[in-house]
């Protein structure tokens, strides 16, 4: 009977090991929604290739355990993206889901993710419901709130005297985020806002609209394949040298390579920029540029940090991917090296970050890039985090 209760204890804790090795052995999964297809798929070849990048430089491995990334593309479509949500969730029980560009999109994923009781970590995204009302402790962003960037370009025209300005966006979530934001913060005359189709390309007919209107200056947010559009018809139409345009998400490394001197002295504001002085900032663009061969955009340098979030959150609990509570009070920490410099989370889990004014100049190669001119924010905060009820 004592060799009988002997080996039935042995062989209980063989089993217990075995599972705990096994357990071991499983991969961090991480679902990462992006568009990857049509017009908007430059944005997520950005995003994609930085996770690569990110993977590389953490040693192809997140908190010391090995990974699994699994990409979905949601063709800038909010039922596709919740469909692939659900997929990584029930079919490859990712541990984390990252990406996502579009404000639409996040909101159909992200309490998809959250409700299922994973870790949602948005690189792009953020639609002032998650950052207000709607926040949950499951839910992060590397990026910024909608209104934060515009916030910031309004300010700067406010500070400028102008007035009289024209307001263009695309009619979906973020284009009523980043007009309302601006507003916040620009008190002069708006002579009109003008709200267009999701992924239009064509926008003559809003131009002559526009100058029929005499504005004395041009406030835009056209991300991507819409911002390369906007500013070629914008240039051709004769209007870059008699209406200033000042923008948020619309000159950018992405549109840059494709309108040239089209953009050339337009205004931007925005949290990050390739010429952004830290040492994660130099090493990420450095490396970016030698593996790719392109210089990376904001919707990079946001999903590199993405991954390094979730290192941070899987390394504090030394690997258990079940101590959901654990990993949530690490990545409150922001304890890693972000290529915006150091930065902190709100209540809301939206980061409280600086803002910059940007310019498209010529650079010392000759070719049309973005540098920073000054800082309009420090430490700014989202719009919306009162309204969130997390406390912590």
């Amino acid at each position: 009977m004592r060799a009988l209760r002997l080996s039935v204890v042995l062989g209980l804790v063989a089993g217990l090991l075995a599972g705990q090795v096994a357990r071991a052995a499983e991969p961090v999964k991480i679902g990462f929604i992006t568009s990857l297809s049509g017009p908007a798929g430059i944005i997520g070849k950005h995003m994609k290739d930085s996770v690569e990048l990110a993977l590389d430089h953490l040693g192809r491995k997140v908190g010391g355990l090995e990974v699994e990334v699994i990409y979905g593309d949601d063709q800038r479509k909010p039922d596709v993206g919740k469909q692939l949500a659900d997929e990584m969730l029930k079919k490859h029980k990712v541990n984390f889901v990252s990406g996502i560009i579009w404000s639409n999109v996040m909101l159909a994923v992200a309490p998809t993710v959250t409700g299922a009781g994973t870790i949602m970590v948005g690189t792009n995204a953020g639609p002032h419901e998650l950052s207000g009302k709607m926040c949950n402790e499951l839910y992060f962003t590397t990026s910024w709130q909608n209104d934060q960037t515009p916030e910031a370009m309004g300010k700067y025209m406010q500070d400028q005297g102008l007035t009289d300005v024209y307001a263009m966006a695309p009619n979906y979530a973020a284009g009523k985020d980043m007009v309302n934001g601006f507003k916040r913060y620009f008190k002069g005359r708006v002579v009109d806002e003008v709200y267009t189709k999701l992924g239009q390309q064509d926008y003559q007919a809003e131009i002559s609209q526009l100058r029929g209107k005499s504005p004395k200056a041009v406030f835009v947010f056209y991300p991507g394949d819409m911002g390369i559009q906007f500013l070629k018809q914008y240039a051709q139409a004769g209007l870059r040298e008699q209406i200033p345009l000042y923008s948020v998400y619309t000159v950018d490394e992405i549109s840059l390579p494709a309108v040239a001197e089209a953009a050339l002295g337009n205004y931007e504001t925005r949290y990050w920029s390739p010429d952004l002085k830290n040492e994660a900032n130099a090493k990420y663009v450095g490396d970016f540029k030698k593996k790719f061969g392109y210089t990376p955009s904001f919707y990079g340098a946001q999903s590199y940090d993405g991954i390094l979030l979730i290192d941070s959150a899987v390394r504090a609990v030394k690997g258990d991917l079940g101590n959901k509570k654990g990993m949530v009070a690490a990545m409150r920490k922001a304890d890693f090296r972000s290529t915006r410099g150091t930065f902190t989370f709100n209540v809301n889990h939206t980061p409280i970050q600086n803002f910059y004014l940007l310019r498209a100049v010529k650079g010392t190669s000759g070719e049309i890039e973005m540098q920073i001119q000054k800082t309009v924010f420090e430490n700014h905060k989202d719009a919306y985090y009162q309204e969130c009820p997390m406390k912590w």
